[in-house]
């Protein structure tokens, strides 16, 4: 599928991108980016971004006496450097953005997970270009730990994007290392990454990058599993972007294993283990399955089972005496909140609980049928 027929793409812009020399942010590479971006919101595709560079926006600002910084000294970078690079991007675009500061940690976590799951969705519902980064100030191994390549691809999951796209100064994916084979040609499509795939991948030079080739590989590993096209082009030139709008692909894509749908269903579906269920009424039951609606609080009658918020639990019919299983999916509420708002109107939830994390129990994106 060409780039410009999805409908949710995560685009992740490298450091050599951000800031080129090294020294603070530039609009060198990024105007050719942003109209590129400006491009897919005017077609109605969704884009979210992951931007590296915090650390060389605040380069100039911090000593740090060699040219091998020390983590404390990229932390502090990154603390300056975070502020310049959003109002750099900020510039680009006549839409509103926002900076979302992340870790791996947060994403492993079910209910930061879920938190950062839902404020994505509202923001792209507001057209709001979100800006995401790792939290370097924070962090507190190497940053090449954390690098933004798999942090992307994580991100790509947890916003259920059609494709991946990352946006380095290189091509693509080449047979051979180019810097050292004059002729090494660029492979445009790889449909599966095995061993040999990541074997021509090297490291970086950038002493400021936190990744090099291996990790785009790891990254677009992680996207396609999860039915993620991925692709690595080269954002330096600007005729690379003209190409994507054409439908080509101008580098080396990654083919997804199925599509995005079909790999979070059946991860619903077989992967993650039930915790608890929930007994609907009829209503609901002709939502879930003849609407694709989500599950409202109104709706249920019953509930079995202790459980946390963002754990898998199932649905059933409560006037069913097998109480056979109509949905599977992942659940907004602990079980203790769901006590306090089951068959309350949606609109009703803070004033019952004093707060309002979401409308629905369970949003239809995070619910299979069964």
């Amino acid at each position: 599928m060409a780039l410009m027929q999805y409908k949710r793409i995560v685009i992740k812009v490298g450091s050599a991108l951000v800031a080129p020399e090294g020294q603070g942010c530039s609009g060198k590479y990024l105007l050719a980016i942003a109209g590129f971006i400006n491009t897919c919101l005017q077609r109605n595709i969704e884009v979210i971004l992951v931007s590296s560079g915090s650390v060389a926006a605040g380069r100039n600002h911090v000593s740090h006496g060699s040219g091998q910084p020390s983590i404390a000294a990229k932390q502090a970078m990154a603390a300056v450097g975070q502020m310049q690079m959003i109002a750099n991007w900020q510039r680009f675009f006549d839409c509103a953005c926002s900076q979302l500061l992340i870790t791996h940690g947060d994403l492993k976590d079910r209910r930061r997970y879920l938190n950062i799951k839902n404020t994505l969705r509202v923001l792209l519902e507001n057209n709001v270009i979100p800006i995401i980064n790792e939290n370097d100030t924070v962090a507190t191994q190497e940053l090449k730990v954390g690098d933004n390549d798999n942090l992307a691809a994580l991100v790509a999951m947890v916003a259920e994007a059609d494709a991946l796209l990352i946006l380095s100064d290189v091509d693509g994916v080449f047979d051979a290392d180019p810097r050292q084979v004059y002729d090494a040609k660029l492979i445009p499509e790889i449909p599966n990454i095995t061993k040999e795939i990541y074997q021509l991948a090297g490291g970086t030079n950038n002493p400021l990058a936190t990744g090099g080739m291996s990790t785009k590989i790891q990254a677009a590993d992680k996207a396609c599993e999860q039915g993620i096209d991925t692709y690595i082009v080269n954002g330096t030139q600007a005729k690379v972007f003209l190409t994507l709008l054409k439908g080509k692909n101008p580098g080396t894509r990654f083919t997804a294993k199925g599509t995005n749908l079909t790999a979070k269903k059946r991860w619903l579906k077989t992967t993650l283990k039930s915790e608890g269920t929930l007994l609907v009424d009829q209503g609901a039951v002709n939502a879930l399955q003849r609407k694709g609606a989500s599950l409202l609080p109104i709706g249920i009658r019953a509930i079995k089972g202790e459980f946390s918020k963002g754990a898998a639990i199932t649905v059933a019919y409560i006037d069913d005496p097998k109480e056979s299983l109509i949905a599977k999916g992942i659940c907004q509420y602990s079980s203790r909140d769901l006590a306090r708002i089951q068959g309350i109107s949606s609109q009703k939830i803070e004033t019952v609980l004093g707060y309002c994390p979401s409308q629905e129990v369970i949003h239809r994106d995070d619910l299979v049928l069964l």
